[in-house]
């Protein structure tokens, strides 16, 4: 997923952010003392500490409080962990995407603005841990060894800012609490990993929740549950528990980026959720405009894999990372299905949301949004017989409670209709049934669905609101429709 993301920042935009912490007017020569000054700096006026925050890594480093290694610096924030090394010369290298940081501070604000966008600082010195110590600890014995006279409120004063809590707003909608929070899966550096399976990554954290082949989800409908009673995070509760999503307004809050789709997304997804009792998957490809802060998604890349296959897995999202490639578009999201629920996300659902959004944004440059629909074909509770699609994104929980579940946010999308069905669709259709022929959990699309519709009615009804108005392709969909039909 990461290798398809834009290019990484690179250098210059963490040098650009410890500029930023340096005094204006400050040259960065001016930034660092020599040896023979940092004593007479250090013992200097207080103004000459606390400006200039004369003191970094290489500092650190060259008197021996800190030793250059792999993985000894971390950050841990709201639940989600990111791991660093430190080089000789005072970089971070942050090992999920080898991104290279000048300052504690630069990474600091980086890591946390992909988990919360809103962010406005990193905090780095008192985030960043070395070997699990806070590194604003190594500043304060530096001081006491270079400045032993000073005051120790100037000492506490020379290091970063402390944590400032969110938005009171944001506390407003989730209870008080507090439980250990699950440990991440450690990372690895980015030669470590080839492109199938960066590309892979989002398709098979996905793939975890579809149901293997013959399993019949539909046994008992599933009552969703309002955010704000879930609370902090319970190993007891069941992950495929169904949460309700909040509109922005809820909390006070804009919608951060705008997304529209194309009816033939839209149209090939429940086209694809339709044909299994069990989930389906499949990526979202498209465009990411940052002078718009529009989200347009343009293809729809269904799976056409079992959980358990994991051979022909590894194909089919290989195929799909080149179809993008090819056609110049973007990772933008994923989707699956909820066959006979509500097209709701569930505990996991939302979780696994978060992890996309961090990869998606892990080696981008800047604020990028990765997009969820969740598609209930047949769940009974719809209007009518149209798919209801559910569109969402997850804010962080407020921080003062990071051990709380994310927040399903509610995403308002502008529909574009598409005015003819593109032959890549077509394809996919006919490749789709192709692959669930004779599947123990295909639908069975001669048989009733309610008292008068059979099956494949139901499906031509949902899929009428977006197949264009172009006649031309008629016959083709009849075909597609009449292979169903024998496919059982």
């Amino acid at each position: 997923m990461a290798a398809l993301a834009a290019a990484s920042p690179g250098t210059d935009e963490c040098l650009e952010e410890d500029e930023d912490e340096l005094e204006p007017g400050l040259d960065k020569a001016e930034a660092e003392p020599e040896p023979e000054s940092r004593a007479k700096a250090a013992g200097g006026s207080r103004g000459a500490v606390l400006t200039r925050r004369g003191i970094t890594l290489r500092m650190l480093l060259r008197d021996g409080l800190l030793e250059p290694a792999r993985g000894v610096l971390s950050i841990n924030y709201l639940g989600k962990k990111f791991v660093g090394d430190l080089g000789a010369d005072g970089t971070i290298t942050w090992q999920e995407t080898g991104q290279v940081f000048n300052s504690p501070s630069a990474w600091a604000t980086h890591c946390k603005r992909l988990v919360n966008p809103a962010k406005k600082s990193g905090c780095g010195w008192a985030s960043v841990r070395y070997k699990g110590q806070k590194l604003d600890q190594y500043k304060a014995a530096w001081l006491r060894k270079h400045q032993p006279n000073a005051p120790a409120a100037e000492a506490s004063l020379a290091s970063d800012e402390d944590e400032l809590p969110e938005e009171e707003e944001e506390a407003a909608v989730v209870k008080e609490g507090r439980a250990p929070a699950p440990e991440p899966t450690a990372t690895k550096r980015p030669e470590e990993k080839s492109k199938k399976q960066q590309c892979r990554s989002l398709a098979e954290q996905a793939g975890m929740d579809q149901a293997p082949p013959g399993k019949k989800p539909e046994n008992k409908a599933q009552v969703p549950v309002r955010y704000c009673t879930l609370g902090t995070r319970d190993t007891g509760r069941n992950p495929q528990t169904l949460v309700e999503v909040m509109p922005f307004a809820a909390i006070n809050k804009f919608q951060p980026f705008n997304v529209a789709i194309s009816s033939n997304v839209l149209l090939l997804l429940d086209f694809h959720s339709h044909l299994t009792r069990s989930e389906v998957v499949g990526y979202l490809g498209g465009r990411w405009d940052t002078n718009t802060q529009l989200l347009t998604v343009l293809r729809a890349f269904p799976c056409r894999s079992r959980l358990g296959d994991a051979e022909v897995g590894s194909i089919v999202e290989e195929e799909i990372c080149q179809s993008l490639l090819l056609q110049g578009l973007s990772l933008v999201g994923w989707y699956h299905s909820h066959p006979f629920s509500p097209a709701l996300p569930s505990l996991y659902d939302i979780d696994a949301q978060m992890n996309y959004q961090l990869k998606l944004q892990g080696s981008g440059n800047g604020f990028q949004p990765c997009l969820a629909l969740i598609c209930g074909p047949y769940y009974h509770g719809n209007p009518g017989v149209e798919s209801k699609i559910t569109p969402f994104w997850v804010m962080p929980p407020p921080e003062q409670r990071p051990n709380d579940y994310s927040i399903p946010m509610e995403v308002e999308v502008t529909h574009i209709q598409d005015g003819f069905l593109t032959n890549d669709v077509l394809q996919e259709m006919t490749l789709l049934v192709e692959f669930y022929k004779g599947a123990p959990d295909l639908v069975k699309f001669q048989e009733l669905w309610s008292q008068d519709q059979t099956y494949l009615d139901k499906l031509k009804g949902s899929l009428a609101s977006r197949t264009p108005k172009d006649q031309s392709f008629t016959h083709t969909l009849e075909q597609i429709y009449s292979l169903l039909k024998l496919s059982g």
